[in-house]
């Protein structure tokens, strides 16, 4: 049994042993991290970037593949992002992906900053012509500032890859061209088309990459990934720079605020409405949006307000829902607005007519609640009916809703018996002053 026992312990300790050589064997290997980012350029997908390479230059990985499929998004974004790849320590691969996905508009720039571009098959690159930042056309003095300033930034970034690959990189900011992933390759704007991260992986192999200090070839045999996902937060921030989002935290937003202040005392309104408005905020400050929607916002409100006020029979609410619609489809729905940052008319129509039919209930139920009569103390039992327990003359005692009150005659009363119905007709401090219903009848001689 003892020679058992030690045979299982030396086992255990064998198989500990070897793991660990394993782990240490592994982590020896080349890392490529993977970040996948999927929908328009905006802070948050800036931010993620921002720490995939932080990590990837801490822990020495051989490459950071940035798996990418976005319309486009902020210019200001988009040359911050530019700015971070071309600072890494380690190469960062742009990879177009999956099938069918896209690098339109600010993507294409981020794809040429990458030290390798690659995309999958069936995707496209270009369309990136430039919008102001309220998604209207630019006037043409600006418009020529801007596609100078952006086709100067192609130039420096494609200048790598020979003067067709330049030429093709202008013209997707000068005329909206947009290519194909064979086209792109045939122009030598890319340097790969792999149908997947292994394919990709297994072309890297031997390939030589510019680094800001210096050039670099990598050996991707046997190299590990790790994909790194969004953190909770900016996940949270993605979703902040969905219109549709934007738009129902604005709502309810500015809603609850108002029922805060139209019926104060408590605080969970209020609290709901700050946050939901701050929210909301963080994601105007990222779409492109034209501020004057939020005029009709704020007048479908009021109007919802004056309906409590000044009753219409439904007339001002209508119009404060007309005017709530209208109002979102300016904010977000401008002409010039790339259709991937448009807000849903259907969601639209009906959330505020939804939300003026609440608007105006909860408003109603806070107002009735106010002007409640009171149900508690003395008040509330004047115009009740209860029975003299003791004769009140002047003083004695009445039972109304089984509470046991003092009353007292009013000036020129006549005394009121025990056992006579009567009815509480008003106060004097804690007294009650009553009047007789009807007499108790008098006993036989």
């Amino acid at each position: 049994m003892k020679k058992f026992l030690w045979l299982v312990l030396w086992v255990i300790l064998l198989s500990g042993f070897f793991s660990n050589e394993i782990s240490i064997a592994q982590s020896n290997l080349p890392i490529i991290y993977v970040l996948t980012a999927d929908g328009p350029v905006t802070p948050a997908m800036r931010e993620y970037l921002r720490r995939g390479i932080q990590i990837a230059e801490r822990r020495n990985a051989l490459a950071l593949i940035f798996q990418l499929n976005t319309p486009g998004g902020s210019v200001d974004t988009t040359n911050t992002i530019i700015q971070d790849i071309r600072e890494s320590q380690v190469p960062v691969v742009v990879y177009i992906h999956p099938r069918g996905a896209m690098a339109g508009s600010a993507g294409t720039l981020i794809t040429l900053a990458g030290h390798i571009a690659a995309m999958a098959p069936e995707t496209t690159i270009g369309a990136a012509s430039p919008v102001g930042a309220e998604g209207q056309e630019l006037g043409q003095t600006m418009e020529a500032k801007v596609k100078n300033i952006l086709k100067a930034t192609v130039r420096s970034l494609a200048e790598r890859r020979g003067e067709e690959a330049v030429k093709l990189a202008e013209e997707t900011i000068e005329s909206a061209v947009a290519v194909s992933a064979n086209e792109a390759l045939q122009a030598g704007l890319i340097d790969f088309i792999a149908t997947d991260l292994v394919d990709l992986i297994r072309q890297m192999d031997g390939f030589t990459v510019e680094m800001a200090g210096g050039s670099r070839t990598l050996q991707t045999t046997g190299a590990m990934t790790e994909p790194l996902s969004p953190s909770l937060i900016e996940q949270i921030l993605s979703i902040l720079t969905n219109p549709n989002i934007v738009f129902l935290l604005l709502t309810i937003g500015v809603q609850a605020i108002i029922i805060e202040l139209y019926s104060p005392g408590g605080w969970v309104a209020g609290f709901i409405g700050v946050v939901c408005v701050a929210l909301a905020m963080y994601g105007l400050g990222v779409l492109p949006v034209n501020w004057f929607g939020v005029v009709f916002i704020i007048i479908a409100f009021v109007l919802f307000i004056l309906e409590l006020n000044t009753p219409t029979f439904g007339g001002l609410t209508a119009a404060g829902v007309a005017s709530l619609i209208i109002g979102a489809l300016v904010l977000f729905n401008s002409p010039g607005v790339p259709s991937f940052q448009r807000i849903s008319v259907p969601l639209v129509v009906v959330t505020s007519s939804v939300l003026g039919i609440l608007f105006v209930g909860i408003l109603l139920f806070a107002l009735r609640a106010q002007q409640a009569p009171v149900q508690m103390g003395i008040e509330s039992v004047i115009g009740k009916q209860g029975e003299v327990k003791a004769e009140i003359n002047p003083v004695g005692s009445v039972q109304v809703g089984g509470e046991l009150w003092t009353a007292e005659l009013q000036p020129g009363q006549k005394p009121i018996p025990a056992g006579s119905r009567v009815e509480v007709t008003g106060k004097h401090g804690i007294r009650l002053y009553i009047k007789t219903i009807d007499e108790p009848p008098k006993e036989a001689e």
